[in-house]
């Protein structure tokens, strides 16, 4: 009898291994994705024009119409899942995601516990504000209250260079801007790209600070170890640099946002190559 509960604890012991192993190595390879005849990527619904949802309830925007693409060229049907701000990295490392294409800006902090492929976009952080109270010098928001969405660069940029600004943090873009509108903050900052967007479409608001920090780069992110679906993504923005793909992502995503006289190559990453 003790022979049998020595086999059976033992075997317990080794599923228990086995289990820990699966989850570790969680994340679904470049050939899983391929069987299983599905990719599933993460983007945000709230942040026009790069991942939203239309009056028709269907995904658009900049990232969209690049996930619609990795998926077209795989082979797959395209599954999106939509994140916030402060939860794109915990969908990669539970495995609830293959890939993160929600405006994801790469930092050597993230870098740490995501995989990130080339870049395919350029920002930096913008600040935008009432126009009756313009903030037109980041010294201005010194003891005002400041709205950023939790998770983001523009959260860690203030925390870490101005903890003299007040941050009224949000968990989603929505609330976020909203908050802006409702007078509960000063001003809100988070990318430029983002901000110089909004603020056309809602007048009585203006980006008085229209590059703050270091120019950055968005780029697609995997779990980390993912490293077959990461080469796969790294080839895919090459090929797609030579045919200019992300100019004409820009062209059918976000001229119609910035304008005829915007320059898209101040945006536009083409090969991975900035």
């Amino acid at each position: 009898m003790k022979r049998i509960v020595s086999i059976a604890a033992l075997v317990l012991a080794l599923t228990l291994i086995l289990s820990a192993t699966a989850l570790a190595d969680g994340f679904r390879t470049l050939d899983e994705i391929k069987e299983s005849g599905k990719i599933t990527i993460g983007l945000f619904h709230d942040k026009k024009p790069f991942g939203y949802v239309d009056e028709n309830g269907e995904f658009q925007g900049y990232d969209v119409y690049l996930a619609r693409r990795l998926a077209e060229d795989l082979g797959v049907e395209l599954e999106i899942v939509a994140v916030d701000a402060p939860n794109r990295i915990e969908f990669l490392q539970s495995f609830k995601v293959d890939v993160i294409l929600a405006n994801f800006t790469y930092t050597a902090e993230r870098a740490e516990q995501v995989d990130f492929a080339l870049p395919y976009m350029k920002v930096a952080l913008g600040v935008v504000s009432p126009d009756g109270a313009l903030i037109t010098d980041v010294e201005q928001l010194k003891g005002k209250k400041l709205i950023v969405s939790k998770g983001t660069t523009a959260e860690t940029f203030f925390e870490q260079n101005y903890p003299e600004v007040q941050l009224v943090k949000y968990d989603s873009y929505t609330d976020a801007y909203l908050g802006l509108l409702d007078g509960r903050g000063d001003a809100l900052s988070t990318d430029n790209t983002e901000v110089l967007a909004w603020a056309i479409e809602n007048p009585g608001f203006t980006v008085g600070i229209e590059s703050l920090g270091s120019l950055d780069t968005i780029n697609p992110a995997v779990s980390k170890g993912n490293e077959t679906l990461l080469s796969w993504i790294n080839e895919e923005l090459v090929k797609l640099g030579e045919e200019n793909f992300f100019h004409a992502d820009y062209e059918a995503t976000l001229r119609e946002t910035y304008g005829e006289n915007a320059d898209a190559d101040a945006l536009v990453v083409e090969g991975g190559v900035v």
